[in-house]
């Protein structure tokens, strides 16, 4: 589910490259429909697998949102079942630990794990500004406390976002995700927050230490740019090439459109 699936497929298609997709039952993307693959359940893991190489894949790339499940609920497959007790002990640890379940065991099968940064190397953030007008003096100091957030955050798994506006840490995200998170502080009053009229505060977006970046990447769209807006922050910083943009040409004119910046910061930065 979700836009980055379509953009890796699209991109790999307009290589001449060959492409297989698996949508996981339940969070479909509807546009994926055109490609070759298939629908199969979460915990068929087996069915996956087989899938894969009866189709010739030799290249797996994990991308899309797929909310954590009920493991009680699953329906597995034999190597689900086998995978179980690996898979419940990384996911009491979060969800890069579970995350590694999977890359690992997908290795382990003879696939070579990529990242959609390395199979479309287009939407990795560049360094610097992207979009609209360089961040003041107090957007600069807000970045770099927000990317100190995170790294805090994201160092116990917890989520890769925060919103800081004026030193004071509006929010951070967690399991519900960063549109959720820039609703809450939409909600917030406009004393603690900007507003369209006089914007303060930044959203950032960074990996988590030591994550493997293969899988999970931070991912902004158009969507972020516009609840960003609407929450009367001043723009959204993500770490140059640590975070994946879609639609960049379609993120800049909205940004522009409502008066707020992009920028790309350096990786080091609150570290």
């Amino acid at each position: 589910m979700g836009d980055l699936p379509l953009a890796i497929a699209e991109n790999a298609v307009a290589n001449g490259q060959g492409v297989y997709v698996l949508r996981v039952k339940g969070f479909e993307e509807p546009a994926l429909v055109k490609f070759p693959g298939d629908v199969i359940g979460l915990g068929e893991v087996g069915g996956v697998l087989k899938r894969l190489k009866t189709a010739g894949c030799k290249d797996v790339v994990f991308a899309g949102i797929v909310n954590r499940p009920n493991f009680s609920d699953l329906k597995l497959d034999m190597k689900g079942m086998a995978l179980l007790p690996k898979v419940l002990s990384a996911a009491r640890q979060g969800d890069d630990a579970l995350l590694r379940v999977l890359v690992n065991e997908f290795e382990r099968q003879g696939f070579n794990v990529l990242g959609s940064h390395e199979v479309n190397g287009k939407l990795l953030a560049p360094a610097g500004l992207i979009a609209g007008n360089d961040p003041d003096p107090a957007d600069m100091t807000d970045i770099e406390h927000a990317a100190r957030v995170v790294a805090a955050t994201g160092a116990l798994d917890i989520g890769q976002g925060a919103v800081v506006c004026d030193g004071l840490v509006l929010a951070v995200e967690a399991q519900e995700g960063t549109d959720a998170m820039l609703d809450r502080c939409a909600g917030l009053p406009e004393t603690l927050r900007g507003t369209e009229t006089k914007r303060r505060g930044v959203l950032v977006k960074r990996p988590k230490p030591g994550q493997e970046l293969r899988i999970d990447l931070p991912t902004t769209g158009v969507s972020t740019v516009e609840k960003v807006a609407a929450a009367g922050l001043a723009g959204l910083a993500v770490e140059a090439e640590g975070a994946l943009l879609l639609n960049k040409p379609a993120m800049q004119e909205a940004a522009e459109r409502l008066g707020i910046f992009i920028y790309g910061f350096p990786p080091e930065l609150g570290l």
